[in-house]
């Protein structure tokens, strides 16, 4: 046997399933990561449609905010006429 015939040996014995472990390794991994980010889309999808509401969240927030402002105002004058 020649040299040449002993490196194809150990290549096709030793090698190649060395490669193709490696390799089902690696696309396992993809795997695994695939379902994931489908996963992460699936949830941002659903995300979506809490989001239709929004706007009237935001309305009914900066009607809070006035309603506190103005109590707050009103709080204020009469602890400034006390703390003189």
């Amino acid at each position: 046997m020649t040299l040449w015939g002993i490196g194809n040996l150990i290549l096709i014995i030793v090698i190649v399933p060395v490669l193709v472990a490696l390799l089902n390794r690696l696309l396992g991994a993809l795997e695994r990561i695939r379902g994931a980010s489908k996963d992460a889309l699936d949830g941002g999808v659903a995300l979506i449609g809490e989001l239709n509401t929004t706007p009237a969240l935001l309305d009914k927030t900066d009607d809070v905010i006035k309603e506190v402002a103005n109590g707050s105002v009103r709080y204020a004058g009469p602890v400034s006429k006390l703390l003189g």
